[in-house]
């Protein structure tokens, strides 16, 4: 089903990677759950889908503060991200949102604007042979201010030089579509996988 998009000449196209581009969510929560048992954490479902857009980084120490625990916050990425990079085969594009890509594609510049990291970004894209569509990654650790701020939206209009207000952006989070209300950009709502 292709979402439906708003009304407007939009010049180019921002879209968040996981749960966006990439159905990428429950493997990402496997990886957590695996990776933060490893050291006593726990990362309940709800709380992890709430938690969509923010950095690895933030969201380690959040829960080492909620939880008590000092949990390594490089290593447990690390694992993290390792465990994530073995479920890659199993990887599938989001259907409504691969039809705007296709459809659009060499007409809109793209995009990607993730809470992931380069390495998680590059490797989803890679896996279902999309990376070369995107010529601007904005990832974790090039932006100071996470989603909801809109500092990494904006960055991603800066570097395709196209004024935010002709970017339409494509997110599945809260934190994501603020941010990019934030930005002053039109938003589609990516559905969760069980309304799609």
């Amino acid at each position: 089903m292709r979402l439906p998009l708003p009304d407007g000449d939009f010049q180019a196209y921002l879209f968040d990677c996981d749960g966006t581009i990439t159905d990428s969510m429950p493997a990402h929560y496997r990886a957590w759950t695996t990776a933060l048992s490893e050291w006593g954490g726990e990362f309940p479902e709800d709380l992890f889908y709430a938690w969509g857009g923010r950095t690895v980084v933030e969201i380690i120490e959040d829960l080492n503060a909620r939880q008590g625990l000092a949990m390594p916050v490089a290593a447990v990425a690390a694992r993290r991200e390792a465990l994530f990079q073995e479920s890659l085969g199993d990887m599938r594009a989001v259907p409504g949102v691969l039809a705007h890509i296709e459809d659009a594609y060499a007409r809109v510049p793209f995009a990607v604007v993730s809470g992931s990291t380069r390495e998680s970004v590059t490797a989803s894209l890679a896996a279902l042979d999309l990376l070369d569509r995107f010529p601007v990654l904005v990832c974790a650790g090039d932006y100071t201010k996470p989603k909801p701020d809109p500092e990494a939206y904006l960055l991603a209009a800066l570097l395709l030089d196209v004024p935010p207000a002709e970017c339409l952006v494509f997110e599945d989070t809260d934190l994501g579509i603020q941010a990019a209300t934030a930005a002053g950009m039109a938003a589609v709502r990516v559905p969760p996988p069980w309304l799609r």
